[in-house]
């Protein structure tokens, strides 16, 4: 926080008493004083006191003082009256509450992991972006990885801490509390990565989270932002990853946006649709007709791409096996599995009866 910003208040609170307040640096320098003549002096032993004191009031020297500290709860600044009795007193608290409340104000609107924080929250307008940006210095357009850590199960504040330190280049990378169990990662790029190289990052991360805290974790990905403005979008994306991902794939502790498929499109449908689908295309009989041992038996036939021979291998069953079987549920539900259209229908119908049960819907 500048000084001018310190001399500014003490201006504007002048008229308020003839007392004589200001403001002393870390190092005992007058910053800021309703007397100017006093600015620039020299207090070193007002500083060690003050310090010592934290943000305790003391009176020294015929003055009375109480310390400013940061975040992390080191002293930076002291507030200061002369005299030592209660009327001092009195204004230094004053005195103190005032810039206190300046410095986190001023701290806040010029701290760029506020700034990133704003954009993925959408808690600034787009417009805005851009300038705010400029007033920070801050380059608008490089591309820009966004990962969302959600802690399932046993939750640990302190995962943003060790998160960060995975991450120390404070001015490109941010990463942010979101809620008790969300961390955010802005992670700057300088080239557009592979989605093999964004998951590879979310990995370590997931591994590190593990190992140090024993924290299970889901973490989406979501595209990469080639421009600050498109930062709450990517945000959203790795938001929308983790949710497509625990109907769809609750298996994968990694989830990317761009490897969600259709997926991601059947999560966007209204239930009522979904229902309406799958009235249509189980008119013979329900999806529900079938039996663990036969849905088994198509999961298998699809993850071999439909191919009888490679299914019936792996299945242990001679291929006549499985071809008696594919039959039986065609004239089960009317759908021929090795017939490429009537596959894709039964796979989507699969995903949104996933879907529906993830809504509670029967």
């Amino acid at each position: 926080m500048s000084n001018s910003v310190f001399q500014g208040i003490i201006s504007q609170l002048k008229d308020t008493t003839k007392r004589t307040f200001g403001v002393i640096d870390h190092e005992g320098c007058v910053i800021a004083c309703t007397d100017p003549s006093l600015v620039g002096e020299q207090w070193t032993e007002a500083t060690l006191r003050v310090a010592s004191a934290s943000e305790q009031m003391i009176t020294f020297g015929q003055k009375t003082f109480r310390g400013v500290v940061n975040s992390a709860n080191v002293f930076e600044y002291a507030v200061f009256c002369l005299g030592e009795d209660e009327l001092a007193k009195s204004l230094c608290g004053v005195l103190y509450v005032t810039l206190n409340n300046a410095k986190s104000f001023y701290e806040e609107k010029h701290d760029r992991g506020t700034f990133v924080k704003n954009i993925i929250m959408d808690n600034i307008l787009p417009g805005d972006i851009y300038v705010r940006a400029k007033e920070l210095q801050f380059a608008a357009e490089m591309p820009r990885a966004v990962f969302l850590i959600r802690q399932v199960g046993h939750v640990d504040v302190t995962a943003v801490d060790l998160v960060a330190a995975m991450f120390p280049d404070k001015n490109q990378d941010f990463v942010l509390s979101i809620n008790e169990t969300d961390v955010a990662v802005i992670k700057q790029t300088g080239k557009e990565p592979s989605n093999e190289e964004l998951e590879k990052i979310a990995q370590s991360i997931a591994n590190m989270l593990k190992s140090e805290l024993g924290i299970e974790t889901v973490i989406g990905i979501g595209t990469v932002a080639g421009h600050l403005r498109e930062l709450a979008d990517a945000y959203k994306e790795a938001q929308t990853a983790i949710d497509v991902g625990k109907v769809f794939d609750n298996e994968k502790s990694i989830i990317n946006y761009e490897s969600l498929g259709i997926g991601r499109l059947i999560y966007q449908l209204p239930t009522t649709l979904c229902e309406i689908f799958l009235s249509e295309v189980f008119k013979k009989n329900s999806i529900d007709s079938l039996d663990q041992e036969t849905l088994f038996t198509i999961n298998e036939f699809f993850e071999n791409d439909l191919n009888v021979s490679e299914t019936s291998r792996k299945l242990f069953v001679h291929r006549n096996t499985l071809v008696y079987r594919l039959e039986k549920i065609n004239k089960q539900i009317g759908l021929d599995l090795r017939k490429f259209d009537h596959a894709i229908v039964f796979k989507v119908a699969l995903m949104v009866r996933k879907y529906l049960a993830s809504q509670d819907i029967r």
